[in-house]
């Protein structure tokens, strides 16, 4: 299997990569983002044989799909490490829940930091050690979080040999339980960044530096955020996990309600389902800061700026530009790299935004791909968390909230509607306490968390700062 940019030039040769070269390298040289060259497809025969599989095992044959410079022995072995009962709190992994008719959850929030995020960051973290060890090499892994990925990183490359953590946040704008799970963390390779900004100005530097490529060279720069194919591609398996625990025949669909805000979530889903997996529709639930909402409703593309990126209870989501849609645009117009980067380079850094709902291909995102979509407010929120805890003794977090309200909106007759869940309700006690008057439980391993000493440096959002910080932290 060969990766190339989504926006290699049609005039030219694409240059194609292979699996371990993207990676350790984040984005394409061009500033756009890895997808493979094609989407394996998977048969009927083969869902069936899939379906009795451990997710271990069935991490191995999706992924076996798109790494082929891997021995199998060895990716076999990174995923039956990756995926235990010992990490993720159950045999199953990722198990269903049903909610109300129809209606589930499936529970993607049993890892280490109580997170989704830790479904894919805990294979990176195996994958990096791995592919380090085997070339002899060192990375420094630059990323961006608004809350989760953060500490889902930290904790999956915390002691891993031959890497380095360099993770920026926004300053404040975390929960104080998100902010103490990272900055709590007093490993040497594990750096802290507070920004005084938004997550937007954290991911616009991540892409800065990234695009600085004799810097990103001299310092072996690498990213762990959702441009990286690697954690989007493992993201795909908790699809077609959730699909076999939710049907008994191949003859049946479902569709997926996905809190968004960097789209890289449901950009799973759309490879999922572009692999052949019965997926109905792909429901985008965003909060406040609904540029996906609007795009999928009009087909315009705005992007906001730091002071109209709203703050909210469901903070992971507080992001005005979706750094994974790129790759869902590329696909929906025919995977014209030109246009793509016509489109994210050109007109977006011009206008700060474009329209495609003038252009036939838009017409495509629901009808041939399946996207719907949907927002939620504070309101909608506590609602939905007070109705969830009353009916079903069941509580969810904010972002799983924005899930479920917007995934009502679209339930389909005789179609099972699984909303992934994002977090566990203490990663966002205060709004809770708000909801329900009580405050959600905390795993005892997370007692007294906020109180730990905290390691963070305090830096202004300015790529070139950040990168004179990495210089002197490589040693």
């Amino acid at each position: 299997m060969h990766y190339i940019s989504t926006r290699a030039s049609s005039g030219n040769a694409p240059e194609r990569k292979r699996f371990c070269e993207i990676l350790l390298e984040g984005l394409a040289p061009d500033g756009g983002l890895y997808l493979p060259e094609y989407y394996p497809q998977v048969s009927d025969a083969t869902l069936t044989a899939w379906r009795g599989l451990s997710y271990a095992e069935l991490a191995f044959e999706v992924l076996s799909l798109y790494i082929d410079d891997i021995p199998a022995a060895d990716l076999k072995a990174i995923c039956d490490k990756t995926y235990t009962e010992e990490v993720f709190g159950t045999q199953e992994i990722v198990p269903l829940r049903p909610l109300e008719s129809g209606l589930y959850l499936e529970a993607l929030s049993n890892g280490p930091t109580l997170a989704f995020k830790d479904m894919a960051m805990q294979l990176l973290g195996n994958l990096f050690e791995y592919e380090l060890a085997r070339r002899g090499e060192e990375l420094n892994i630059l990323g961006a979080t608004s809350g989760d990925t953060g500490s889902a990183a930290e904790y999956a490359m915390r002691g891993k040999k031959g890497v380095r953590v360099f993770m920026t946040s926004p300053n404040g704008r975390m929960s104080p339980f998100q902010q103490a799970q990272m900055f709590s963390l007093q490993d040497e390779n594990i750096h802290n960044i507070a920004i005084d900004g938004v997550f937007d100005d954290c991911q616009d530097i991540v892409k800065a530096v990234s695009n600085d490529l004799a810097f990103k060279r001299q310092y072996k720069i690498g990213t762990v955020n959702s441009i990286n194919w690697a954690r989007l591609m493992a993201q795909v398996v908790y699809y077609f996990a959730g699909y076999f625990q939710a049907t008994r025949t191949n003859a049946e669909k479902v569709s997926f309600t996905v809190p968004s805000g960097n789209f890289g979530n449901v950009c799973a889903g759309h490879v999922a389902r572009s692999m052949g997996l019965p997926i109905a529709q792909l429901v985008v639930a965003t909060n406040e800061n609904d540029v996906l909402d609007e795009f999928f409703r009009t087909g315009i593309y705005r992007v906001r700026t730091s002071a109209d990126t709203h703050e909210t209870s469901s903070p992971s989501m507080d992001i005005s530009k979706a750094s994974n849609f790129e790759r869902f645009v590329f696909d929906l117009l025919g995977r014209d790299g030109g246009k793509t980067r016509a489109l994210f380079h050109d007109q977006l850094n011009s206008q700060g935004s474009f329209e495609l709902g003038a252009d036939p291909a838009f017409a495509m995102a629901a009808e041939r791909y399946g996207f719907v979509s949907g927002k939620s407010t504070h309101a909608d929120r506590l609602a939905t968390i007070r109705d969830t805890y009353q009916r079903f003794g069941t509580m969810i977090d904010t972002h799983t909230a924005d899930g479920v309200k917007v995934a009502r909106e679209h339930v389909q007759p005789g179609v099972p509607m699984i909303v992934l869940e994002t977090a566990l309700p203490i990663k966002f006690a205060a709004t809770i306490e708000e909801a329900l008057g009580q405050p959600p439980a905390r795993p005892a391993r997370f007692e007294g968390i906020e109180a730990l000493p905290k390691r963070v440096k305090l830096l202004p959002a300015d790529a070139a700062v950040i990168k004179r910080y990495i210089a002197e932290n490589v040693h």
